[in-house]
């Protein structure tokens, strides 16, 4: 049993907690691929088993998310969960937030909230904020590859984004609100999307039993966009007991089959093959 489940994580309950549930059901070491906030709901893919070492090969690949703002406030999480601050600030117009969007699409430059996983010298930023600590998170390079909005009532506003691995988006509420004068922060947060996972086809893990769970994994090589590869007999051999054999393959990943399956991914280079990771 390995592979992915994508859970659709309720607003209120913890990433670890869903975790948990995959773990005890399947029996199988688990992980999930990008926590989200127990505030926030969505796109939870949890890899079981050997599928968990696809997880640096999945980092970086573009995440949808339907995020509400509400400007005026401010708190020091930077979103309704924290202690609120800030209270009867401005509320722009959706003309001036449309007119501020071009500026955060792209490579930007962007402080992740202090309450955040962000290490800084062995500890958690949330752990030095909740102790009062003082302390400086350096700027980091993200990308926004879509922004547009629309207003929900008198201070709310709907957010479409689209972005890749690491953007927080309680700071780009922040941030969008200073660069209009004024501030935000979160309300609500829906991840819709990450890589291959999409909302549609994700899963309650309340829905889920140990009978049935089997139909909800996803095998690991249909989320891998590499070419199928099926060594000879000869080439298996060798493969699958840790050598390299040569190629005439481009360079780069394959997913690498043997008699009974899926096996792994190699990797081409400078016409030597070998097995980069077992999966199966």
């Amino acid at each position: 049993m390995t592979g992915f489940i994508n859970i659709n994580k309720s607003a209120g309950v913890s990433s670890a907690r869903e975790v948990a549930v995959i773990k005890k059901l399947s029996g199988k070491p688990c992980g999930h691929m990008g926590t989200l906030d127990p505030m926030a709901s969505g796109v939870l893919p949890i890899g079981i088993g050997n599928a968990c070492r696809l997880f640096d090969y999945m980092l970086e690949k573009r995440k949808k998310y339907t995020a509400v703002f509400r400007f005026g406030e401010d708190s020091d999480t930077l979103d309704t969960t924290g202690e609120i601050t800030v209270t009867g600030g401005r509320v722009p117009e959706l003309s001036e937030i449309e007119a501020v969007l071009p500026d955060f699409i792209g490579e930007i430059s962007q402080v992740p909230p202090r309450y955040s996983a962000k290490n800084i010298g062995g500890r958690r930023g949330y752990q030095l904020a909740r102790e009062g600590k003082e302390f400086t998170l350096p700027p980091k390079k993200v990308s926004v590859y879509a922004l547009d909005c629309q207003r929900i009532d008198e201070s709310q506003y709907k957010f479409n984004i689209e972005c890749g691995g690491g953007t927080y988006v309680r700071s780009l509420a922040r941030d969008i609100a200073a660069a209009l004068g004024t501030c935000a922060i979160m309300s609500d947060l829906v991840r819709t999307q990450s890589g291959g996972f999409s909302i549609e086809n994700s899963v309650k893990s309340e829905l889920l039993t140990s009978e049935n769970l089997g139909n909800y994994i996803i095998p690991t090589q249909e989320l891998l966009p590499y070419e199928d590869y099926y060594p000879s007999d000869g080439e298996a051999k060798k493969l699958f007991n840790g050598l390299s054999v040569g190629t005439d393959k481009a360079d780069g990943l394959y997913k690498i089959y043997s008699r009974e399956g899926f096996y792994g991914l190699a990797e081409a280079n400078n016409s030597i093959l070998k097995i980069r990771t077992k999966l199966c």
